[in-house]
């Protein structure tokens, strides 16, 4: 493939799970090697049945979802139901990253698993910001 070729197709999902790899590499410790234990998911769209649970008619409005409990609400009491999940969704994050267009797709998809990784560890608005330079 030209260079002129790649610069006119869309990244792939394959491009979004290595940008997803190297947010989490780029984390600092200890929440690095806590994060490489979530599975990550990575689709153009969410789930149909996930929009309906969600109350959500378009598509395009999300970007991510983490599935699972946060470390804030687990026990080690608790029954494990299954692997925590971030999923990612190409599309709404391509969009997003367009309609921007003064950040690199890097740091949207940095941005956008920040975001996920913040609900499973629980983290506040200024944690968040410490890591995510453009948390809003």
């Amino acid at each position: 493939m030209t260079q002129a070729n790649a610069d006119t197709i869309a990244p792939d999902l394959t491009l979004i799970e290595q940008l997803a790899h190297e947010a989490v590499i780029a984390l600092p410790e200890p929440w690095r090697a806590a994060a490489t234990q979530i599975r990550l998911r990575i689709e153009d769209f969410p789930p149909k049945d996930m929009l309906a649970a969600m109350g959500i008619e378009d598509p395009f409005e999300l970007t991510g979802l983490y599935e699972g409990i946060p470390l804030t609400e687990k026990s080690v009491m608790d029954q494990p139901l299954g692997p925590d999940v971030i999923w990612l969704f190409r599309r709404p994050m391509l969009d997003e990253w367009l309609d921007r267009g003064n950040v690199s797709l890097g740091e949207m998809v940095t941005h956008v698993m920040v975001h996920e990784l913040a609900h499973h560890f629980g983290w506040s608005d200024d944690e968040i910001a410490a890591i995510d330079p453009w948390w809003e």
